[in-house]
Parts: C-alpha cells; structure tokens; sequence
C-alpha cells in the first residue's frame, strides 16, 4: 500500500512538472520586415510590440521560421568590425536578434541582416528565451 502511494505521489510530481513546463513554453518572436516589428508571444497572448531594424539595401534578413540556436549574453561581430551584439538569440547561421546602440534608426531598415532591437528589449527577450528554452521558442520572419 506504502509502495502504491509513493509510485502514485511520483506520477503526479512528474505530471505536473509537465504541465507546469508546458504553461512555460511557447514563445514567438514574429519579424514583421514590412512594418519593421517584431512582436512577441506566450502561449498565444502579445506580451511586447516592438521597432525593430532588419537588412538595409544590399543585405538580406532571411525570411522564415526558426528556433534559437545559441544565446549570448553579449556577442562581438567578427564579420563587422567587432560590433557589440548584446543579448544576441542566434537563429540561422550569423543572423540574430540583438540589441543596438543605434535606436535612432529603429523603425526602419539599417542592419546587415540581424534583427535590431532597444537594448532593454533585446535583454527582455532574451531571459524569456532562457527562462521557456530554445526549443519552446519559435521565430517567424515575414515580409
């Protein structure tokens, strides 16, 4: 009887661990590049509405959907003259959301190709990012 009530106490620890990850889960981040904004999601209800910077002529942002792939907390661009990336959320190859200096530009087309945020943004994105995980995220770039 003993043995039954502990197997019993342990399925539902284990399932409400689930259930308790699954509310956790489920974060969007959707790229509009024509309205330059991103907006992000969890579990279907809009938590921040953004300006965001995406590709400048003569640079592309890929369009798509992506997971995360790595997370730093501060990152320096070897291709662009060691730029400062903070709270860089990587998704396809070099392309990532991160933070700028240059918010005077958000709003419209400035980057190489990474999606361009306010530091403050980029940093809350980035510890919802950590806090749901990597593969509970999804990014969407559209035009």
């Amino acid at each position: 009887m003993r043995k039954s009530i502990l197997v019993a106490a342990a399925l539902g620890a284990m399932l409400f661990g689930a259930v308790a990850q699954a509310r956790s889960g489920s974060l969007e981040a959707r790229i509009d590049v024509g309205s330059q904004t991103m907006t992000v999601s969890r579990q279907g209800q809009v938590l921040y509405r953004w300006k965001v910077s995406t590709a400048r002529k003569g640079y592309v942002t890929p369009r798509g959907t992506y997971r995360p792939q790595r997370l730093h907390r501060m990152w320096y661009s070897k291709k662009y003259d060691n730029s400062p990336m903070p709270y860089s959320v990587f998704y396809h190859g070099g392309y990532a959301i991160h933070g700028t200096g240059a918010v005077k530009q958000l709003g419209r087309p400035a980057s190489h190709g990474c999606v361009r945020l306010n530091t403050t943004h980029a940093a809350a994105f980035y510890a919802l990012v950590r806090e749901v995980g990597m593969s509970n995220t999804r990014i969407v770039v559209t035009n």
